[in-house]
């Protein structure tokens, strides 16, 4: 089912609009443009050592984790590896080509976010959404309202566990994710907040999968709108490293004797 609608009164008008669409549900949209993960990695200080014309290889700046994406290969797609720490197993997690890029950004995105105090709980996101829960005898799964996206986490014997999530439409498999069971969890609930949004995602034409389970507002945009939309993603990139850069520069400053910690500083004198 498609819809029009024109966006307008957001500056001058005199450049030519551009055709988009936006899809919903979103587990069902496609791929779209790596820039959107790609650019938000480069923002925030990691290092680019992607070859030309090979596959897209960034290393963060501690050098403790690898995001890849490589399309050259079978099944090919997005690989996230987590280096072994003093507080944290090797972790690591793959996405299929054709993976939603704001799927597997709720993922990166949350690299650069401090963690909650309070234990992630990678359920709650999906049941929020309607999504039905159903436990087995070696997995629990949720099921998106349409039917056409799963979770799971899935443990044959103790040691033998992985998460898994995809999406399928008329055609078959759409998308899959795999993601050992070492995965840092707040990482694993904020792939299962993206993945459970009901926000649309927007695809420009020619890009919008052929399928009849899918939903599309036709909308025009014009292409200084594309770009302050990529600027806003890409500034705040660079207000979260900084956050995080800053936290634990002063975290690790040691505190001046007799000093209280800033925690107790709220209240005026």
């Amino acid at each position: 089912m498609k819809k029009n609608k024109q966006f307008s009164g957001w500056g001058p008008t005199a450049q030519q609009p551009q055709q988009h669409y936006l899809v919903e549900p979103r587990h069902l949209a496609g791929g779209g443009d790596l820039r959107y993960v790609t650019e938000y990695l480069r923002a925030s200080g990691w290092k680019d050592k992607s070859k030309t014309g090979g596959p897209v290889v960034f290393d963060s700046p501690d050098k403790s984790v690898r995001i890849g994406y490589d399309p050259f290969t079978q099944p090919g797609g997005w690989t996230i590896s987590g280096k072994a720490t003093a507080t944290q197993e090797a972790w690591h997690a793959t996405f299929s080509r054709q993976t939603p890029v704001e799927i597997v950004a709720g993922f990166t995105d949350a690299l650069f976010t401090e963690r909650l105090a309070h234990a992630p709980n990678v359920w709650e996101p999906l049941q929020q959404h309607g999504w039905e829960a159903e436990r087995g005898q070696h997995h629990f799964t949720a099921r998106s309202p349409d039917g056409d996206a799963v979770v799971r986490f899935h443990q044959d014997a103790p040691g033998q566990a992985h998460w898994w999530a995809g999406a399928r439409n008329e055609h078959g498999r759409v998308w899959e994710a795999t993601l050992t069971p070492t995965t840092p969890m707040h990482l694993v609930q904020a792939f299962s907040t993206a993945l459970a949004d009901p926000q649309p995602v927007m695809r420009p034409l020619g890009r919008v999968p052929p399928s009849q389970r899918i939903r599309t507002t036709s909308v025009s945009v014009l292409p200084h709108q594309l770009s302050a939309w990529q600027q806003a993603r890409i500034t705040a990139a660079r207000a979260a490293a900084w956050g995080k850069n800053a936290f634990a520069t002063n975290k690790a400053r040691p505190q001046a004797p007799g000093a209280r910690p800033y925690a107790k500083a709220g209240r005026m004198r």
